[in-house]
């Protein structure tokens, strides 16, 4: 069984920062991707960034240079920095991942229980 585990989501005011972890744990041979949805109220869940495991990266327009995906491989984790935020940044925050339980196995698809975003004054 595999599990994504989130933390680091809160309360913060327009300008202010927030770092969001997610941790993978269960039988896991390889990660080829990690990344972060988010979806606000009524709206669609959308990609925010995603990266892979040889450091390749992608960031939805509406946060690029605010906000920074990176991975510890060594303890099968992301982060997501999130730098200048705005009020239309608050969410629900997902982790996914493409997971490999073994050599003989392809990858499945992986989601955290979500963590709340609220950025408001």
């Amino acid at each position: 069984q595999v599990q994504l585990v989130e933390s680091g989501g809160g309360l913060v005011q327009p300008g202010g920062s927030l770092r969001l972890s997610c941790a993978a744990s269960g039988s896991i041979f390889r990660i080829p991707s990690m990344g972060w949805y988010r979806q606000a109220p009524g709206k669609q869940r959308e990609l925010v960034a995603r990266t892979t495991g040889r450091a390749s990266t992608d960031y939805a327009d509406f946060v690029k240079g605010r906000f920074t995906i990176s991975r510890d491989n060594a303890k099968n984790t992301v982060y997501l920095q999130m730098t200048s935020l705005k009020p239309e940044d608050t969410a629900v925050y997902y982790c996914n991942a493409d997971i490999v339980r073994g050599w003989a196995y392809g990858p499945d698809n992986y989601w955290g229980q979500g963590t709340q975003v609220t950025v408001s004054s």
